[in-house]
């Protein structure tokens, strides 16, 4: 069977439950897409969900259960693995005996694809096409990956009567050991920056390791936001004799979720240097790889692994996804937050997906919301917002905190304490009130709203998935957040699967507003606003290490714009809107260079 896959783009993780069951919706075509596993609470009910909807025999796992975390990761991820290989089945089966829905699966398929031709070909035979077309896809065809996500900085320590458990309890450390232990054979995307403790432990699993013919069951994708952070964190693993299969590089604000801001440097040139140096992070990680492996006495590789390279954030157009593929050789495209307004694909509400349909540009915004103290994208008017201020307006501050996700200041209790919980902003509120008589009125409301700003992430992050499976939420009311990309902006209506696959494509445009600027544009534009935000709303007395990286971050910026001048200059893509591109690069450029930068206080 061949290995290669159906298709050049990827659904990457989107929150906490958004893509929790998106491999069952859209493996048996190919698609591959990327779980959240972090939370063993919204997966033990899933699993429970769908082993009734498909009469399976999954026993359910109580919290009381030893190791209950780990346990029931492993058993959703299963149950997961079963339900795709089975749909699948009946899937080859259908496209073997029905014409019509095989062509409905020829159009999905990438235009260069050499099984796209090959399918149009035996679908034209007159005489047995159905016994062809059958051993064809036996050969030829396989399900997309089901891949999973860890956040590596949700490693809370974990507490059983008031005794601190060992490490490898810790949630980040239980839900790799979930998945190390399950049948899959797919990908871990590792985001959010290094995990030294993490990473080591991946040590005491053999799937983690490359097999006598160099085959990996469980791979390791790493997800970074530029060359110098993925070569650091490469070469940390091939020293334990563990290789990165893949890099996922991802805009830096042009996403959905977290934004991690590059020091000023722009996705292209990222991406320019992961393709002039691709072949550094391969033989850099293989000669160190090498003599780990013999160290650890096991079977060594004699030539590098496939290693991947992919791409994701902010991608609205066929264009934009060719050049990608082109220019800089990546081996897949993520599409993320698009598909949120595809039932087909991912789990999201109605409500939700409605906001998103009507929200517009200036409605999608970087916010202070995440516990994680780390900029979070999200859109204006979700249920977790509205309900929020109608707490407030009572004087009411914070959640329950029920799961404790995200329970990470070590501020007030060793246990830790969220950021977004009552308990924590109570005592922040009440700290503040001491110190109002030495603040401006601006300054404490400044101050107020940096602490009440915090969102539980933990449950409004998970809610979409039961209200659109109608199952029980039990506790405070949260309402749902949701974490799209700014891009998201573009796309205003719902779609099926079918339709944003072929836009993918370019066989089809579900685009409303052709004023949509460039991709490179629309995150160009977002580090400008980020340099300005980050000067008014620094502290009065400005520092030396301040106007350094504010510095640096303009340089960076304005050496991306040569770059892209340069590059759309001499590339053939994107030449209809060129001049329109041009003057956007002049306009930034000039609205840099005039940006006052304060310089420290001597």
């Amino acid at each position: 069977m061949t290995t290669k896959p159906l298709h050049n783009f990827h659904i990457p993780v989107m929150g906490l439950a958004y893509t929790i069951d998106s491999p069952i919706r859209v493996a048996q075509y190919g698609i591959s897409s990327v779980i959240s596993i972090i939370d063993d609470e919204i997966l033990e009910r899933m699993k429970n969900f769908y082993n009734k909807k498909f009469n399976l025999d999954y026993l359910g796992i109580s919290t009381k259960t030893e190791d209950y975390r780990a346990k029931r990761i492993t058993a959703y991820l299963d149950m997961v693995d079963d339900i795709v290989n089975e749909k699948f089945e009946s899937f080859k089966q259908e496209l073997s005996k029905n014409k019509e829905s095989l062509k409905d699966f020829i159009a999905i398929l990438p235009n260069t694809s050499e099984l796209k031709n090959s399918l149009q070909n035996l679908i034209s035979q007159k005489e047995n096409w159905g016994t062809h077309i059958r051993n064809f896809i036996e050969s030829n065809l396989k399900p997309g990956s089901i891949d999973v996500n860890i956040m590596t900085k949700v490693d809370k320590d974990n507490y059983r009567k008031n005794e601190q458990l060992p490490v490898m309890y810790n949630d980040a450390h239980a839900s790799l050991r979930g998945f190390a232990m399950s049948k899959l054979s797919s990908s871990m995307v590792l985001s959010a920056g290094m995990n030294p403790r993490l990473y080591s432990y991946m040590e005491e699993f053999e799937d983690f390791f490359p097999d006598e013919n160099g085959v990996i069951k469980k791979k390791i994708i790493l997800k970074v936001s530029d060359f110098r952070s993925a070569m650091i964190q490469g070469n940390f693993l091939a020293k334990k004799g563990l290789w990165v299969s893949e890099y996922r590089i991802e805009s830096g604000l042009n996403c959905g979720g977290h934004a991690f801001a590059t020091d000023g440097m722009l996705l292209g040139p990222i991406m320019e240097e992961f393709k002039q140096k691709k072949n550094d992070l391969i033989q850099s990680a293989h000669t160190l790889m090498v003599a780990a492996l013999e160290q650890k006495g096991k079977p060594v590789v004699t030539k590098p692994l496939d290693m991947k390279i992919t791409v994701q954030g902010g991608v609205g157009t066929s264009e934009e996804h060719d050049f990608l593929l082109q220019n800089y050789h990546v081996d897949s495209v993520g599409w993320g937050s698009p598909f949120l307004l595809v039932p087909e694909a991912t789990s999201v509400d109605t409500e939700t997906r409605n906001l998103l349909v009507q929200s517009k540009q200036q409605d999608f915004y970087l916010s202070n919301i995440s516990p994680l103290g780390v900029p979070f994208n999200t859109v204006r008017g979700t249920s977790n917002e509205i309900l929020k201020y109608q707490k407030e307006s009572k004087g009411k501050y914070g959640s329950s905190c029920p799961k404790k996700l995200l329970a990470l200041s070590k501020e007030y209790s060793p246990e830790g304490t969220c950021t977004a919980s009552k308990k924590y902003q109570d005592i922040k509120l009440k700290e503040l009130e001491m110190l109002r008589e030495t603040l401006t009125e601006e300054n404490y409301h400044r101050k107020k709203s940096e602490i009440t700003d915090k969102a539980c992430l933990c449950v409004g992050l998970v809610n979409a998935a039961y209200m659109e499976q109608d199952l029980e939420i039990k506790g405070e009311k949260q309402g749902v957040v949701i974490c799209p990309g700014p891009n998201i902006a573009f796309f205003d209506k719902e779609v099926s699967l079918s339709e944003m696959v072929q836009h993918i494509y370019g066989n089809t445009n579900i685009l409303s507003d052709n004023q949509r600027p460039n991709m490179f544009i629309n995150e160009l534009k977002m580090y400008v606003d980020y340099l300005k935000k980050e000067i008014t709303d620094s502290a009065t007395q400005i520092t030396h290490s301040q106007t350094k990286k504010w510095n640096s971050f303009r340089k960076n910026v304005l050496e991306g714009i040569d770059y892209y001048h340069n590059l759309f200059t001499t590339s053939s893509f994107f030449r209809n809107g060129l001049q329109t591109i041009s003057l956007q690069l002049q306009h930034y450029k000039l609205e840099l260079t005039a940006i006052e930068i304060p310089q420290a206080e001597k």
